[in-house]
């Protein structure tokens, strides 16, 4: 009797409870946590460092999963707990920047986080109080803009690369793309802006269609890529049944293959939007800077977020606080954005997804 209530009981059986890693890295970090506050409290840090916190947090729930285990289990299990606590705290070290990324520009960016903030521009600005609204319009014109144009050239060259391209045009094609993936935003700017120079005969050529432009040539490789890989996974199984009813290949592209990989396009899209959102040196060299509202892409400068923030952080005025605060709230907002951007292409992967048989 003795030994099976020995056997029942989780500690004295040989064996942690179940839910001990996750209790033990609650509490290496309530105590790290603690810790780096009591810094704070006595002065030896000027702020609070949650990245610290959570890495020596992670590095004590190792050791202490490993004595625990060691106590308790014995030395085999407890290697095995040391090395999945050694994954698992890598996984998380791997997560920290992106961390102290969302906690730096949420905890400095909230203070400008206000409605003036998006209700007011710049104009007649020169310390306190202003907003980034014509940087936040300009941003979703310049960005719809791209995406008009890079989705319809990108989407139509994957479709040409798997359900037509042979031989040496698609080699080429695909070449190209690759090297397109590569070129720096710098250049893409360069160009934009040195075209539209010439044909507008204007050297100091500056719109938000110009900018438009050069993001659509940093988001056409990855729309091509993205969706040749969607269109590849569609099975060919579903192409020849479509066939078999006489349906020419053309309509099957459009009523088969396209909706049956729209849910994989859509979030390249999304994806590819997010990645040239915050790009800052093409937007700088051809859209411009402007502290006014300007709602017209073709005439005249148009502000984007990117430069906004640039341009609040490398050009401060007598009150420089003012400055940051509105560089900070620009950042986090850009980021808020491209998070609505990730969610929304997840849930058009969810829901537009086939849905298959069980």
């Amino acid at each position: 009797m003795a030994t099976s209530t020995a056997v029942s009981t989780g500690m004295h059986s040989g064996q942690l409870p179940r839910y001990s890693p996750v209790g033990l890295l609650l509490l290496s970090l309530v105590v790290m946590g603690g810790l780096f506050l009591v810094f704070l409290l006595a002065g030896m840090t000027a702020a609070y460092n949650i990245t610290g916190a959570i890495f020596f947090g992670l590095v004590l729930w190792v050791v202490v999963t490993y004595v625990a285990s060691l106590l308790v289990e014995g030395s085999r299990r407890a290697t095995d707990r040391l090395v999945t606590a050694l994954v698992c705290t890598a996984f998380g070290i791997a997560l920290l920047p992106l961390i102290s990324l969302l906690f730096t520009t949420i905890t400095r960016g909230a203070a400008r986080f206000d409605v003036a903030f998006f209700s007011e521009s710049m104009r007649n600005v020169t310390d306190s109080g202003g907003g980034a609204i014509h940087a936040v319009v300009g941003t979703l014109e310049i960005t719809l803009a791209a995406t008009v144009i890079s989705v319809p050239v990108g989407l139509l060259a994957a479709i040409y690369l798997v359900e037509y391209g042979r031989g040496a045009i698609a080699r080429a094609i695909t070449f190209l793309v690759d090297v397109m993936t590569g070129i720096p935003s710098i250049v893409a700017g360069l160009f934009a802006f040195a075209f539209f120079s010439l044909i507008t005969a204007n050297a100091g050529y500056r719109a938000g269609f110009g900018g438009a432009v050069a993001l659509s040539l940093l988001m056409i490789p990855i729309v091509v890529r993205s969706s040749e890989e969607m269109l590849k996974l569609v099975p060919m199984d579903l192409r020849e049944a479509s066939y078999a009813l006489g349906v020419p290949k053309w309509l099957t592209v459009v009523k088969v293959v396209l909706p049956t990989a729209l849910a994989g396009i859509v979030t390249g899209v999304m994806l590819s939007i997010a990645r040239v959102i915050g790009e800052t040196a093409p937007l700088l060299l051809v859209a411009g800077y402007t502290e006014s509202m300007n709602y017209n892409l073709f005439d005249q400068r148009m502000l984007s977020l990117p430069v906004f923030v640039y341009t609040q952080l490398t050009q401060p005025g007598p009150n420089q606080q003012d400055f940051f605060n509105r560089a900070w709230a620009g950042a986090l907002t850009l980021i808020l954005i491209v998070l609505l951007l990730n969610v929304i292409a997840r849930l058009v992967a969810r829901f537009f997804s086939p849905k298959l048989a069980r």
